[in-house]
């Protein structure tokens, strides 16, 4: 049975001043103006500066501007909805086998993290400019887009590097289709990361297949309208590990 859980991110390393900071540059303002005075001007600070610390410290303006998802200082950063990729940020992937269907800026953000990135993609030009970055630990595996010649030289790729991976990310080709796939090769305590997850029948496809899930429902770079990112997870999955601190910072 699926567990739905929603979950939602925490920063303050954004470039933006901290709640700290900022309490120390109005706490005069407080104690000298009326409550009249002083709770309206913070309603209106609060409307005025929490989206303009939101699109800055995220990076959510720069990527809308640049057409790319980046982070603040312009680092590649995964098109997931911010709360799931947060999340991610604050676990190790030391180690870590990465397998993606669909590459992007995602491709080296999971390079700069993981042991070795196996993706499949079916764009020559994108996959030739992700690969000129000569990133030693990455291999990208171009497909056809016709999906039965695709997936089974999907199925071949895979199996010929005998490796079962701890995450998969479906965000690409054909997704609906790559989901007993995923299942096949994620390790027992692996997760699968599926972007907008509300779509291309994620829900249906993992029902009754022995997955939890969790929701991470909100904004991602560069896009205007919410959507979510899910990771789906049998039990012990090393991400949820509950040893694991919860986090009080967005991570670097």
């Amino acid at each position: 049975m699926l567990r739905a859980q929603h979950a939602c991110g925490l920063r303050n390393d954004c470039g933006m001043p901290t709640l700290s900071t900022l309490h120390a540059a109005v706490d005069p303002l407080k104690r000298v103006l009326p409550s009249w005075l002083w709770l309206p001007l913070r309603a209106i600070g609060t409307a005025i500066l929490t989206p303009i610390q939101f699109s800055l410290g995220t990076g959510h303006l720069r990527s809308s501007l640049t057409m790319s998802s980046v982070s603040r200082a312009g680092k590649p950063i995964p098109w997931y909805t911010y709360p799931c990729i947060d999340f991610l940020a604050t676990r190790s992937m030391a180690g870590k086998h990465v397998l993606e269907f669909g590459t992007g800026n995602s491709t080296l953000w999971w390079a700069d993290k993981a042991e070795r990135v196996l993706g499949f993609e079916s764009d020559p030009t994108w996959r030739d400019r992700l690969l000129a970055y000569g990133l030693r630990n990455v291999t990208i595996r171009l497909v056809p887009e016709d999906q039965g010649k695709g997936i089974e030289i999907v199925r071949r790729a895979i199996a010929e590097t005998g490796v079962h991976f701890d995450v998969v990310i479906i965000d690409g080709l054909w997704r609906r289709d790559l989901i007993d796939v995923a299942i096949e090769v994620v390790r027992k305590t692996g997760i699968i990361i599926c972007d907008n997850a509300e779509g291309y029948g994620f829900y249906e496809g993992f029902a009754g297949r022995g997955f939890s899930r969790v929701d991470f429902f909100g904004n991602a770079p560069g896009v205007l309208l919410p959507h979510c990112t899910s990771i789906f997870f049998r039990e012990d999955a090393w991400v949820f590990d509950e040893k694991e601190r919860v986090p009080i910072a967005r991570p670097a």
